[in-house]
C-alpha cells in the first residue's frame, strides 16, 4: 500500500484517531514545537486536514500536503497539493517550516530537507515532530508490541486494518533522530523527547543567517 493510498482511505478520520491513540497528547507535542517557530510566514508541511491550524495562529500559514483528499478537508485559505520533496515556492520565502507526524511517511528525507532549506529565509527555523521508537532496546521491544496491538485493534474497529498496519510499520522505518538529521543542510539546534518511553521526538533546525 502506498502512502497516498493510505491517507486517501482514512482522510476523514486520521486526525481524530491519532488524538485518541495519543490520549489527546498530540496537541501538547505539537505545541512544544510550534512555540519555537517565529511569528511570520510559515509552511505547515504535511498539513493534512488542518490539525495544527489553531495552534499555528497568528502566523500566516501555508498548508502543504501531497494528499488532495486530506487537504480538501483543511479549512486553511492558502493551501497547495505538493510533496515535501518538491515545494512549489520561491527561494527564501518563509520564516519557518513546521511538520508534525509526517517525516516517517516521506519518500525522500534528504530531498525534503534540501527543499525546506531552500524556501527558508536566512535565520529561518524548521521544527519537526514525529513518532519513532524509544532509544533503549528493551523499551523499543515493549513499545513495538504495544503499538502493534493498539494500532491493529483500532484498524479493525474502524474498518481500516491494512492502513493502520502500515502506520505501525512506519515506526520502524527510520533511525534515531540524531542520526537521521546529522547530514541536514540546516544545523540541528536541539532534539528533545516526549511521550511514553520517549517515542515522540522533536527537532529544531536553524538556517544560518
Amino acid at each position: 500500500m502506498t502512502n497516498e493510498a493510505v491517507f486517501k482511505d482514512i482522510a476523514d478520520r486520521y486526525d481524530r484517531i491519532n488524538t485518541l491513540l495519543s490520549f489527546g497528547q498530540d496537541v501538547k507535542w505539537r505545541r512544544r514545537g510550534i512555540d519555537r517557530l517565529p511569528i511570520g510566514r510559515v509552511i505547515d508541511l504535511g498539513a493534512g486536514t488542518g490539525a495544527a491550524n489553531a495552534q499555528l495562529a497568528p502566523r500566516l500559514v501555508t498548508a502543504v500536503d501531497p494528499s488532495e483528499q486530506m487537504l480538501a478537508l483543511n479549512p486553511a485559505v492558502d493551501k497547495h497539493v505538493a510533496p515535501g520533496e518538491a515545494l512549489p515556492f520561491e527561494d527564501n520565502a518563509f520564516d519557518g517550516v513546521f511538520s508534525a507526524f509526517v517525516f516517517r511517511n516521506l519518500d525522500s528525507i534528504p530531498k525534503t530537507l534540501a527543499e525546506i532549506n531552500r524556501v527558508l529565509r536566512p535565520g529561518g527555523v524548521a521544527v519537526i515532530v514525529d513518532l519513532g521508537r524509544p532509544q533503549r532496546a528493551i523499551l523499543r521491544m515493549v513499545h513495538r508490541l504495544g503499538s502493534f496491538l493498539a494500532l491493529n485493534a483500532i484498524g479493525v474497529a474502524v474498518g481500516s486494518r491494512e492502513e493502520y498496519a502500515y502506520l505501525h510499520s512506519t515506526l520502524d522505518k527510520l533511525p534515531q533522530p540524531d542520526v537521521l538529521f546529522a547530514d541536514s543542510p540546516m544545523p540541528v539546534h536541539e532534539i528533545w523527547r516526549m511521550g511514553p518511553f520517549g517515542f515522540v521526538y522533536g527537532v529544531e533546525l536553524r538556517k544560518p543567517s
